[in-house]
């Protein structure tokens, strides 16, 4: 244990089970054994328990659906298991055992930080961009900050900040799920759409999960929303009354003031910076720190990238874009755009998308999703068909004329040709590289 690595001397002694073994698993378990806790643990495949052997050779395997759970202090499980029909929730509510994520092991250690201040963002679009948007502001103007939960490095390798600092974490409605007592100093929830519901029983149901974040913050917090929805709509209008509220709205943001920062481009990202602001501000920030952050803000990879400009043609990586609700914004954000779509589809339609079909010049489609996206998409634009994201960036690239966009915004998950959206938008990347020699890449 050492006082330079994250630790919570208030678990020491306690047993817990974690179960999945990728980054977040990996990472608990050394923040368990940091904090003098016992663990065991355990990932349905084979090959992630032989890594993690290899990697932590004390370490003890045990499947928590078959070993005792009595006298576990807790069940820590990665938010990709989904809560609502592993048997391991089942087993661990019979047994009274609470099932937690890494964040709320966070919460246990922040009583042995220097004086700092929790910023948790939420929402179905947007949360990526204002978590990296608002750490840079913070971290731009002086202050000690550091950026995790589901993006960056995980939260529980974090190296504790100085007196003052800022963790400024992005959370899922799973990371959520998982907490009890997470109690942000700022929370700020950016929007809601239809998204996860394999996971959720209906749509109130992830609008739920998504409030808990306000329910858990204490007497006195502030509480960010921005009101562009009428599921968010709805939550403001209950917050609790020991909350700060604060409403934005991207109607906030003058698209003048919006045209002077470079990556952050489109509506959509006017309503994250009204949040990231509203945060900052909140934070005690100046208006000229911020005015300055804004502008020196150079976006995330995979969301609105642009890649390359070749031959007067600007090609932009949008993979993070899997819902047709994220790419409705990117639409928007360019006048003529040849539009790359598809991959293994959340939903059956591209209703968000079609009120801007008029800055299309034409879709080139990919994936599983191809033939019903063509389907729909037919009677309104020119419609190519490909079957690699390589294919669709050499016929977008040859139709394309100086002035224009080739932009790659999905609407879909990436599972049924790559690991994730971050190696599409890789081998997008790669296809654009790849034009000026010729080559495939």
């Amino acid at each position: 244990m050492t006082g330079h690595a994250l630790h919570a001397p208030a678990l020491a002694g306690r047993r817990y089970a974690v179960f999945g073994l990728a980054r977040s698993g990996l990472s608990t378990l050394a923040f368990l054994a940091r904090s003098g806790a016992q663990a065991l643990a355990w990932d349905d495949r084979a090959d992630a328990r032989e890594a993690a052997r290899a990697a932590r050779p004390d370490l003890v395997l045990a499947d928590p659906m078959e070993a005792p759970l009595a006298g576990l202090a807790g069940i820590v499980v990665s938010p990709g298991v989904p809560l609502n029909r592993h048997p391991l929730a089942a087993r661990a509510r019979a047994a009274g055992i609470p099932v937690l994520g890494d964040m709320e092991l966070f919460q246990a250690a922040r009583a042995t930080l220097p004086a700092h201040r929790l910023v948790g963002i939420t929402g179905t679009n947007g949360k990526s961009t204002t978590t990296a948007l608002l750490h840079h502001l913070v971290a731009a103007a002086g202050i000690p900050a550091h950026l995790g939960g589901n993006i960056g490095a995980p939260i529980l390798d974090a190296t504790p900040l100085a007196k003052g600092g800022v963790y400024v974490v992005e959370m899922s409605s799973f990371q959520i799920d998982l907490a009890h007592t997470v109690a942000c100093d700022i929370a700020i929830l950016t929007n809601i759409t239809p998204d996860h519901l394999d996971r959720y029983a209906s749509m109130a149901a992830y609008a739920a999960a998504k409030a808990r974040l306000f329910a858990m913050q204490d007497a006195g917090a502030t509480a960010i929303i921005a009101i562009d929805d009428a599921f968010t709509r709805a939550i403001a209008a209950e917050l609790p009354a020991r909350l700060r509220r604060i409403e934005v709205s991207k109607a906030d943001i003058p698209a003048a003031r919006q045209a002077q920062w470079p990556a952050l481009a489109g509506p959509h990202n006017a309503q994250n910076a009204a949040c990231a602001i509203a945060a900052a501000r909140a934070l005690g920030l100046g208006e000229e720190a911020i005015a300055a952050g804004l502008e020196s803000y150079r976006g995330l990879p995979h969301r609105l990238e642009i890649v390359a400009t070749r031959a007067g043609v600007r090609f932009v990586n949008d993979s993070k874009a899997t819902n047709p609700d994220s790419v409705a914004p990117a639409l928007q954000a360019f006048p003529a755009i040849h539009w790359i779509a598809g991959g293994q589809a959340k939903t059956d339609s591209l209703d968000p998308c079609l009120p801007h079909l008029g800055n299309v010049r034409a879709a080139y489609l990919v994936g599983e999703a191809a033939p019903r996206f063509a389907e729909i998409l037919r009677p309104h634009l020119a419609v190519h068909m490909a079957v690699t994201v390589a294919e669709a960036v050499r016929a977008a690239a040859a139709a394309a004329a100086p002035g224009e966009t080739v932009l790659l915004s999905p609407a879909c998950a990436s599972f049924d040709q790559f690991r994730d959206y971050e190696a599409r938008g890789e081998a997008f990347r790669a296809a654009v590289a790849a034009l000026g020699s010729g080559t495939d890449g």
